[in-house]
Order: C-alpha cells, then sequence, then structure tokens
C-alpha cells in the first residue's frame, strides 16, 4: 500500500515540476528563438533591398 501512495506522489510532484518548471522555460526559449528569428529576417530583408538599390545605381 505504501508503494501505491508513494507512486501517487511522485507522479503527482513530477507533474508538478514540469508544469511549473520545464514548460514556462522552454515556451520563453521558443518566444527568444522566434524574436531573434524575427529580427534576422528584418536584418536580412533590409540588406537584400539595399544591395539591389545601389547596384541598379
Amino acid at each position: 500500500m505504501s508503494r501505491v501512495v508513494m507512486l501517487v506522489i511522485g507522479t503527482l510532484l513530477g507533474l508538478f515540476v514540469l508544469f511549473n518548471f520545464l514548460l514556462p522555460m522552454l515556451v520563453g526559449l521558443v518566444k527568444i528563438a522566434l524574436i531573434v528569428g524575427v529580427i534576422a529576417l528584418l536584418v536580412f530583408v533590409a540588406v537584400a533591398v539595399m544591395s539591389k538599390s545601389s547596384r541598379s545605381h
């Protein structure tokens, strides 16, 4: 009986750690990667536009 209780407590503690620490950290990392990707895309577009406009002159 105590093994079952310990298993349930361990499972609940594992889910608590997963949902309160790991998932928000992963969501934060994805947000940071998305922001960096958007900034890199904007820089790439700006450089491409500048190179095309300087080549036409």
